[in-house]
């Protein structure tokens, strides 16, 4: 395990924002996770975890707490006897998309939709990844993890992580380390049934309808690519955290209005309904590419915040108030800030308590 003092957080987040973390150590080597727990012991403090970056945003002044950048790698598919399912685990700091793409190459589907989502593996559990139709939830069989609680390593099963829509028991804690991951897969040629109107019309199917693995994984990377959900160093909306928020959860009435307005209206697997926040977004009357705070503006292909030039948390967090504030005037509707807050941003902060008021009251 290697350790530095003062290393810049910014370049290690899709969003490019953000100070030093004081203290960051990579951990390559599973073996190595109790050279992790000394760090922490010597620092005082549970370490935040770090992945890919793409749900992150790191505050000016940094992080004082130790970061630990995941970077282990290694995955393992076991084939069960009666080969309806095969069970894979992954190293916490695997790379999702490798991962997506070779249970693709196993004939293995469950995965597929989550194609072009950056990030590694340990973080799918903590925001129950989800997207076109697929959740983490649906194919998780249990993980394992350091709980800085009780001080020892513990295997938590899929009902144990309490998942939720793009949350868990993780999410907001420091008591646990992710290890590893397993999911149990289902060997197959043909994908989950293609939920999602823009997919299936990549396809040219229509909805509901099962797709080879591959033509279902182009059609997702297709749909992404047109929103400008994929990392692309040449793209002017390459920093982003792809959704900056969760899509709210709606009543009855304001579903029925919303899907007489042709709203994406989506019942979840927890059974709650819920509308896309970039609909709101657009129906409060915001336009791709408009600016929002010094270096903070709307995507030009979607409706979700990109960074440029010396863009900072501080406006981010400002951004993220004005459409808040806007979809709330506008619709009723209070929409919460997804990404994790590395450091002390006191305006994020309240953006994050006022959504989470709002839903309890």
């Amino acid at each position: 395990m290697h350790a530095r003092v003062h290393v810049p957080l910014a370049p290690l987040t899709t969003l490019g924002i953000g100070g030093d973390a004081a203290l960051i150590a990579e951990l390559t080597d599973p073996a190595e996770f109790p050279e992790v727990v000394a760090l922490a012991d010597r620092e005082g403090a549970r370490p935040l975890v770090l992945g890919g970056g793409s749900n992150i945003l790191v505050a000016d002044a940094g992080c004082t707490v130790p970061v630990v950048r995941m970077a282990t790698k290694g995955a393992k598919f076991e084939h069960g006897d009666d080969g309806e399912q095969v069970t894979v685990t992954v190293q916490a700091g695997h790379v999702l998309q490798d991962l997506v793409e070779q249970s693709i190459a196993h004939g293995l589907t469950g995965l597929e939709t989550l194609i072009g989502i950056p990030g590694t593996v340990g973080a799918t559990p903590v925001q129950n990844v989800g997207a076109y139709g697929q959740e983490v939830a649906d194919v998780l069989d249990r993980v394992t993890a350091w709980d800085w609680a009780v001080g020892r390593e513990v295997t938590l099963s899929a009902e144990d992580c309490l998942l939720g829509h793009r949350t868990s028991i993780f999410k907001h804690s420091t008591r646990w380390t992710l290890l590893t991951v397993t999911f149990r897969l289902r060997p197959s040629k043909l994908s989950t049934p293609i939920r999602y109107g823009m997919v299936a019309e990549a396809l040219g199917v229509p909805k509901g309808t099962p797709v080879p693995l591959a033509d279902a994984a182009s059609a997702v990377l297709a749909v992404r690519r047109s929103k400008g959900m994929l990392l692309d160093a040449g793209d002017a909306d390459n920093r982003n955290v792809g959704s900056v928020f969760l899509s709210p959860v709606i009543d009855a009435k304001q579903a029925e209005k919303l899907l007489a307005e042709q709203a994406p209206v989506h019942t979840f697997p927890d059974g709650v309904t819920r509308v896309s926040a970039s609909y709101l977004i657009k129906a409060a009357g915001f336009g791709l590419g408009r600016p929002l705070a010094p270096g903070i503006r709307m995507s030009g292909k979607h409706f979700t915040l990109v960074a440029e030039g010396e863009a900072t948390a501080r406006a981010f967090a400002e951004a993220a108030r004005v459409v808040a504030d806007a979809v709330q005037k506008s619709t009723g509707i209070r929409l919460t800030p997804e990404p994790d807050l590395f450091g002390d941003e006191p305006a994020y902060l309240r953006l994050k308590q006022k959504a989470l008021a709002s839903t309890t009251s």
